[in-house]
């Protein structure tokens, strides 16, 4: 039996790329039972992995739970954001107290378990969070999630509990959702400095 180098998991699903790269057989590849059998033994291991590294309890307690769900009757400013790969979509109501912080806050998040999560860290943190710190948290996701970043530091430092969706690209939107919406809300709320829309489309790239 030979044995080649290659990327397992994208050769398995190439819409989930990943930095590892593992020892997987050369008939990999072959025609008839013996790679069909090793086919389908690869993407069973594959998923596997994924729901392992992803899906880990910790990030489940926190899909389960998401603080302000529901729309405000009266918000200053509301963001929408969806991701175009999967789907997820949040709605985001905020009001802003004289001060330029979030004063109340709903959130309708229809996601996946990651943009829940995501959504639930966000959820717990943004009252009383300035435009900057919700715009700077922003972009240390999306550091975290393209670069190799380490992740949000203060009161959205819980995101980085989502810091191994960096190995799945497919899921990077998904994660920023409910954080770009919120952007926007804050933005439409009276602060036109905040960019709501650069990570989404970065990530989606």
């Amino acid at each position: 039996m030979g044995w080649s180098l290659a990327q397992s998991r994208s050769a398995v699903d190439p819409a989930h790329p990943v930095r590892k790269k593992h020892w997987v057989p050369a008939f990999a590849g072959m025609s008839g039972t013996g790679g069909e059998q090793f086919g389908a033994g690869l993407h069973k291991a594959y998923l596997q992995t994924m729901i392992d590294d992803l899906y880990s309890a910790r990030i489940l307690r926190l899909a389960a739970n998401l603080p302000h769900a529901g729309r405000l009757a009266a918000p200053q400013g509301t963001g929408e954001r969806v991701a175009k790969l999967c789907g997820s979509r949040a709605t985001v109501d905020v009001v802003l107290d004289a001060g330029g912080r979030v004063s109340e806050f709903a959130q309708d998040v229809k996601a996946c378990a990651l943009g829940q999560a995501a959504a639930g860290v966000l959820g717990e943190a943004v009252i009383g969070a300035t435009a900057i710190e919700i715009q700077t948290a922003r972009d240390a996701t999306l550091a975290m999630l393209k670069s190799g970043g380490e992740g949000p530091e203060g009161r959205f430092e819980g995101l980085r509990a989502l810091k191994q969706v960096a190995d799945y690209p497919a899921r990077h939107a998904s994660t920023l959702v409910a954080i770009e919406a919120t952007l926007e809300a804050v933005a439409r709320a009276g602060d036109p400095a905040i960019r709501p829309d650069t990570a989404l489309r970065r990530a989606e790239a």
